[in-house]
């Protein structure tokens, strides 16, 4: 496992100005209820932190969770419209519970409810990215959940836990922990014997002999290895990480035990970002070899002259993904034409164009390298 690397670099979680916490279900909730002991131990360490001056977005699960024993089910429902209508009933409960918490340290809180198709769509992205950082500048803490009484299995995060990465960069944090019901990241499954501890993770490669356990708790849908891709995805954009116990909160904002993943990249510019993580691919292109060096290599637009297939239905400013002769994806982008109009074009250099249709199928400025 990774060595510790430069002393203090855990202190970047400490002195953050900005931090994006998420907290899942299993922490938050006991016998299928919330637990307002747990529930106070959380809004108690962040409400400390505001006080020292730092700002907070939390990002919370248990809407579901919380909705279980009030309509009388023994376990967290497996098709969907059960699953909204205990979301639906839930979503209130834990929101208030987090509202009187809060209002105890004389903060106020405002709920933002995201589904993975707000953060697909750019224009839906910037709103988001607006009413979060004006609340922040109002003084509130952001109560940010996946809008689980609307959202689909088709258009679902999957987990909160990439949701707060997402939203980690969104609020251009300067920290993401992550709460979870153990104290960090182990060798393998904690509850066996020989299992280790990991203190800190400089390398993705460090967590190749690393064995996770299976999903998460009954009333969870996130597990071991929905944290490590959304430490993934921030450290990427360099935002460092740490994974704690929920009831190690306060140590973990100071920046004291658990699991510390040093960010491995530079920040990344909104857009770009967006487009590698917040989207979903609504068709293809295949290029040709030519077309393929073209853009890795000289990063350059992407012509219909280099397109050789088209899949998917599509339209102008779309996600697509672009893919080498050999079915590799290489690339995304955001296309310059629809689905309709583009097989006329293959194979066509730009003179041979009509006039109007003489432009990129994806600018080099709206497509990112995978």
């Amino acid at each position: 496992m990774a060595a510790e690397a430069a002393a203090g670099s855990r202190q970047d979680v400490r002195t953050a100005g900005r931090t994006v916490v998420k907290v899942g279900s299993s922490s938050l909730t006991s016998r299928g209820r919330l637990d307002p002991a747990r529930i106070d131990t959380l809004v108690d360490a962040l409400a400390a932190r505001r006080a020292s001056g730092q700002q907070v977005v939390l990002v919370s699960s248990g809407a579901i969770a919380a909705g279980i024993a009030p309509l009388g089910l023994k376990a967290r429902p497996r098709d969907l419209a059960t699953q909204q209508a205990a979301a639906g009933v839930g979503q209130l409960l834990l929101v208030e519970r987090y509202a009187s918490a809060f209002a105890r340290h004389g903060l106020t809180v405002g709920q933002v409810l995201l589904t993975a198709d707000d953060l697909h769509r750019r224009g839906s992205y910037r709103n988001a990215v607006r009413t979060l950082e004006r609340l922040l500048v109002l003084g509130v803490i952001p109560i940010v959940n996946e809008n689980d009484t609307v959202a689909t299995h088709e258009i679902r995060f999957g987990d909160n836990d990439r949701l707060a990465a997402l939203v980690a960069h969104l609020v251009q944090a300067d920290a993401l922990v992550l709460l979870s019901d153990i104290d960090g990241l182990y060798t393998s499954d904690p509850r066996k014997p020989g299992a280790e501890l990991i203190s800190q993770v400089n390398r993705l490669s460090d967590l190749n002999q690393v064995r996770l356990g299976g999903a998460g708790s009954g009333v969870g849908t996130g597990g071991m290895a929905t944290k490590l891709d959304a430490a993934a995805i921030a450290t990427g954009a360099g935002i460092p990480v740490l994974l704690t116990d929920a009831s190690s909160v306060a140590d973990g904002l100071a920046g004291v035990g658990g699991t510390y993943f040093a960010p491995l990249g530079k920040r990344t510019a909104s857009r770009l970002f967006w487009l590698r993580h917040a989207t979903t691919p609504r068709g293809r292109l295949t290029l040709d070899a030519g077309a393929v060096t073209a853009i890795i290599v000289k990063r350059v637009s992407l012509l219909p002259a280099g397109i050789t297939a088209v899949s998917g239905d599509f339209s102008a400013g779309d996600p697509v993904e672009l893919a080498g002769p050999d079915g590799v994806i290489v690339a995304r982008g955001l296309v310059g034409f629809d689905s309709e109009d583009l097989p006329g074009l293959l194979g066509k250099s730009t003179p041979d164009l009509p006039p109007d249709l003489r432009r990129e199928a994806v600018h080099r400025d709206d497509l990112i390298l995978l």
